[in-house]
């Protein structure tokens, strides 16, 4: 019994690693707050952007926290309509001096916790040249740790008629957006799944 006992954990064991590495190859993780800063996985920087920067009047707060015991990064504020404002967004270069190249996956995963609201993942692309030009999904933020799985095919384009180039990805941005409400949005993994 105790040799095939062994066996049995062994067989177990190994299954149970080779689909934990097999995942980790289905993903690229682009943030997953392991280094404690605002610096990603990728080396770039995470920051914070409002309205203001067009006159409007909302305000955002990005803060390292932890949540329910996840490191991660919260985006708080209140986001108003006023001088034509409307949004604030947590934002992150994907690549340092190249594009990242996302043909390859099928999507965007993120790890949100939230206040219930409805929030935006917005992704700009070598083809864009206006600011206001990106691809859109909109989601809830439960108010619990939340996997969103957010295909590629689903994102709309916004104030642009080029098609979304995968190939060609160069910003990723978290975003309250479109109508007053109260921002609180915490991220605690951004990935590309396949």
């Amino acid at each position: 019994m105790g040799r095939w006992h062994s066996l049995l954990v062994w067989i177990i064991v190994t299954m149970l690693t080779s689909a934990a590495e097999g995942a980790q190859h289905d993903a690229l993780v682009i943030d997953d707050r392991s280094t404690g800063t605002l610096v990603s996985k990728l080396g770039t920087t995470w920051r914070g952007i409002s309205d203001q920067v067009m006159g409007g009047l909302s305000t955002e707060k990005v803060l390292l926290d932890t949540v329910h015991g996840k490191p991660c990064l919260r985006l708080t504020g209140e986001v108003r309509l006023d001088n034509n404002g409307g949004f604030i967004q947590l934002s992150l270069d994907l690549a340092q001096a190249t594009l990242l190249d996302a043909s390859g996956f099928a999507g965007l995963h993120l790890l949100v916790y939230g206040n219930g609201e409805s929030y935006s993942a917005h992704l700009r692309t070598a083809d864009l040249r206006l600011p206001w030009q990106s691809y859109r999904h909109s989601f809830v933020a439960p108010t619990q740790w939340t996997a969103v799985r957010l295909p590629f095919s689903d994102f709309k384009p916004h104030r642009t008629r080029v098609p979304l180039a995968l190939s060609g990805l160069k910003r990723f941005g978290l975003v309250a957006i479109g109508r007053p409400y109260h921002a609180d949005v915490c991220l605690a993994e951004v990935a590309l799944y396949r």
